[in-house]
């Protein structure tokens, strides 16, 4: 009898499957790549943290439309071609687009961005939080006072 060392997850099968996956294939992508974003509320604003490792600010752009805010861009793939050898490539590419909604009444015109060293950061002022109003109650009290509904008398009919 064959003794068989058991593995509840095959480590090598788990980097094989991943790392295998072609990033690209003549009929389309197969992995899409998605930049990842961390949202951040501070005291006065909601910021927004991309990374966006090899594109410049004029590959993204940004958009703040009905109380949603829009991150995209694409990053291009160099490929180049080997003749002889092996080539490996397994950085992703194409273009994203990230969707996030806002509380309403956002400021478009406050929100602002930076770029830098392949950080995208985005930052967007609180809107101000509506103060209940109250309203006070006025009431009328005396013969002076006209009365809230008036009624007519109906018009005799003329026989």
């Amino acid at each position: 009898m064959a003794l068989i060392r058991w593995e509840p997850v095959p480590v090598h099968r788990l980097f094989n499957g991943f790392f295998d996956t072609p990033t690209a294939a003549p009929a389309g992508t197969l992995r899409r790549w998605t930049p990842a974003i961390d949202v951040v509320e501070t005291e006065s604003d909601y910021v927004l943290r991309a990374d966006l490792p090899g594109l410049t600010e004029q590959d993204v752009s940004i958009e703040l439309e009905n109380d949603v805010l829009t991150v995209s861009g694409e990053r291009t793939s160099e490929r180049e071609e080997r003749m002889a050898g092996y080539q490996r490539i397994e950085r992703s590419s194409g273009s994203f687009r990230r969707s996030l909604r806002l509380p309403e009444g956002v400021d478009a015109e406050a929100v602002t961005a930076t770029f830098e060293h392949g950080v995208l950061e985005v930052r967007v002022p609180k809107p101000e939080q509506r103060k209940p109003r109250k309203v006070e109650i006025s009431v009328s009290r005396g013969a002076d006072s006209a009365p809230a509904i008036e009624t007519a008398e109906p018009a005799e009919s003329a026989a």
